[in-house]
């Protein structure tokens, strides 16, 4: 015996680390052996019925289905974009159907929590299933337990099944759009600057907006600019506006725009060679550069490997302004004129400037707002001397005088373009 020999602090500390090591091992291959799919059922049907909706919840109400994607990065699993509450939801399992035979395959997810709730009880969660060997299943349910009636059970289809050829390079993430959203003008003319620095496609979590703003957004899903994502999360959760847990018995900070984020990221994985992360309000700006399809190529070719670039956040308050480019006929239309505020508010001492992102979907396996969580290569923070995020809202620094901000006009590089773009907009929307 390993233990039995000459008592000595050395043959002790081999035998609990040898009797360590086995319990580990023993355990983590029962862990694996469990997660591995089992067929339950065999020669039977598809059956359950097969939703459509952006979010379904299960019975338990402590989990919401997003969508499943296919993922074959690592291993053959289908991830599950989700929210669950982070401690009441303890087991799930993926139910999958092979075609043709129809014999029905059980795996015991894996249940991941991102680990940016910042303080919610519910938060984004991948849950991670491997799919069985034998098929290559292009429908899954959700199940509380390994057992029960398939007939029962919501059926949602297993997207990225099928490989595709890139049909756009740059496809822009607007995680939640919510609260009666009226910034007509600037709406459109970011959309619009988008457009001119290479954007093909923009996608939209809608929750509500005005009915102005409705008129937009059909003008732009008929054009095929922007795709919208229905995003009824208030109907299943205590929604808050904030990003950090106040403690008000909300459920899911900032209308679960994390999860839109990582949804969006997936869902364009295999249609977009870049997905920008950033808001409605905010711009990518390249100052060395005429568009982002430059701009990247650069950045790429000077950080081989890296999949994510983080542009520095700066605030350009809608509170200073100039009288250049007071176009009479936009003054009726609700919202922010960007081309007037063109003076951006100092580094503040000992405050980091947030970042946003272009990243290489294929790279990304769970982000946040500001940083990826989980990526295969590297993060590049971009200089600002390459490009800035033009972020036009309500100041931080309010109180500071016109002399103290930095006068930054590069926006204006390309305002013969957007002024005619927009014009082109209004006169079919809303003027």
């Amino acid at each position: 015996m390993l233990c039995g020999g000459k008592k000595s602090y050395f043959a002790a500390a081999v035998c609990i680390i040898t009797l360590t090591s086995m319990v580990t091992l023993s355990y983590l291959r029962l862990q694996k052996l469990s997660h591995l799919p089992k067929i339950i059922q065999e020669g039977s049907r598809c059956r359950g019925k097969i939703t459509n909706s952006t979010i379904t919840a299960l019975k338990d109400n402590r989990t919401f289905i997003i969508s499943p994607y296919f993922d074959d990065r690592e291993s053959k699993v289908t991830r599950v974009i989700g929210i669950v509450h982070h401690e009441d939801v303890k087991q799930l399992y993926c139910w999958f159907c092979c075609q043709p035979n129809g014999d029905i395959y059980v795996s015991k997810a894996k249940i991941d929590v991102h680990s940016d709730r910042f303080g919610f009880p519910y938060g984004a969660t991948d849950l991670v299933c491997l799919e069985p060997e034998s098929c290559d299943p292009t429908h899954v349910s959700i199940h509380q337990s390994p057992h029960g009636n398939i007939d029962q059970l919501p059926r949602f289809e297993i997207q990225n099944r099928k490989a595709e050829t890139f049909s756009v390079d740059f496809t822009v993430c607007i995680s939640a759009m919510f609260g009666n959203y009226n910034n007509v003008l600037q709406f459109i003319q970011s959309v619009e600057m988008y457009k001119i620095l290479g954007v093909q496609k923009v996608v939209i979590y809608k929750n509500n907006c005005s009915h102005l703003m409705e008129k937009v957004l059909k003008f732009y899903m008929e054009e095929g600019t922007i795709e919208i994502i229905p995003w009824p999360i208030n109907s299943h959760l205590k929604v808050s506006s904030e990003w950090q847990f106040m403690q008000d018995g909300t459920h899911i900070g900032y209308y679960g725009q994390i999860t839109a984020l990582n949804d969006c990221i997936y869902r364009n994985m295999q249609r977009s060679k870049f997905v920008v992360l950033n808001d409605v309000d905010e711009i990518i700006l390249p100052l060395k550069h005429p568009d982002w399809k430059t701009m990247m190529s650069s950045l790429q070719k000077q950080n081989p490997g890296t999949g994510v670039f983080l542009f520095e956040n700066h605030i350009f308050p809608e509170t200073m302004s100039t009288q250049k480019f007071n176009i009479s006929s936009w003054n009726t239309v609700p919202g922010v004129n960007i081309l007037q505020h063109v003076h951006r508010e100092p580094d503040r001492k000992d405050v980091i400037n947030p970042r946003k992102m272009i990243v290489d979907p294929r790279k990304v396996i769970q982000t946040s707002v500001h940083s990826v969580l989980r990526a295969y290569g590297n993060s590049v923070k971009v200089p600002i001397d390459v490009a800035l995020i033009y972020h036009c809202r309500v100041p931080l620094q309010g109180n500071l005088p016109r002399e103290s901000l930095i006068k930054d006009t590069t926006l204006w590089r390309y305002n013969s373009s957007l002024i005619m773009n927009v014009n082109k907009v209004l006169n079919q929307t809303v003027l």
